[in-house]
């Protein structure tokens, strides 16, 4: 095998309550990660040497990023080169709440395990994700789950969206690390992990007690973010959210019509925008 092209899925939060600042500077957290039918792509080439390239110029002008440092830490822990060809051709907004990156750093460590034959066991890939960021972990085994600690321990859940679900992103860059800095952590009213408890998880359980605690900071220094909300919630979604620290926003929707002339309505505002549609 030369070469293995992967699809690297995002992913939207359904409720984030940060509980408590750690000792070692992270915090503990609830959220469900649910993952969405949007990709990057990405292909890993056996190769004479490394190089990285991407159809985003941003990205191909960073000396490191998410990847590379993915690829690295097999590096080291084998004590070999991987000289691999890596090209991401990205769709996934970055710094958008997504989990884009993330996303990135887990298919790089099972894709390049596959390419070069090597012999991980799932603890010690998990341990190598969360030292890449703490919602890696899940991005192995991308499928619904309540998580907590930092984001690494996971519960699968049976949860599937029966609607119509709207990402829109103004193109706006939230820094993961300045939005934490702002948070006051605290104990949620209701907490999500009351919910995992359910064999199955219907929307109208979610929808009763799911907040994001980042949207208050976000919202009051980035005032057109909390008016797409405000506009998916106008033009007749059920629900709507920020994802993890931002900038994007999801809502669902029940009729088609209305999803899609809100998506519109996003498009002429040069946003970035995508529908799923109900599974």
């Amino acid at each position: 095998m030369n070469e293995i092209v992967v699809k690297s899925p995002a992913k939207i939060n359904i409720g984030l309550n940060i509980i408590s600042k750690r000792e070692d500077g992270f915090h503990n957290l609830e959220t469900i990660f649910y993952p969405i039918n949007l990709f990057d792509e990405i292909s890993f080439t056996k190769s004479d040497k490394f190089s990285f390239n991407s159809n985003d110029e941003n990205l191909n002008k960073e000396k490191t990023n998410l990847i590379i440092k993915a690829k690295e830490s097999l590096e080291k822990h084998f004590g070999i080169k991987l000289p691999v060809k890596v090209f991401l051709n990205k769709h996934i907004p970055i710094g958008a709440g997504l989990g884009g990156g993330s996303s990135n750093a887990a298919s790089t460590l099972l894709a390049l395990t596959k390419l070069f034959n090597l012999e991980l066991d799932s603890e010690t890939i998990g341990r190598f994700a969360l030292s890449l960021g703490s919602d890696v972990p899940f991005f192995i085994n991308p499928v619904p789950s309540f998580a907590e600690s930092r984001g690494e321990i996971l519960s699968p859940i049976n949860l599937k969206l029966k609607k119509y679900l709207l990402i829109v992103n103004p193109g706006i860059h939230i820094a993961t690390k300045w939005a934490f800095g702002l948070i006051n952590p605290k104990q949620p009213k209701d907490s999500l992990k009351s919910l995992i408890i359910k064999s199955e998880i219907h929307i109208s359980d979610l929808t009763k007690i799911a907040s994001n605690d980042f949207e208050k900071i976000v919202f009051e220094h980035f005032p057109e973010i909390k008016e797409i909300k405000e506009k998916m919630l106008h033009f007749g979604a059920n629900y709507s959210m920020m994802t993890g620290t931002g900038s994007t926003i999801w809502a669902m929707f029940d009729d088609e019509e209305a999803a899609y002339q809100t998506e519109l309505f996003f498009k002429c505002k040069n946003y970035f925008t995508f529908i799923q549609e109900p599974i």
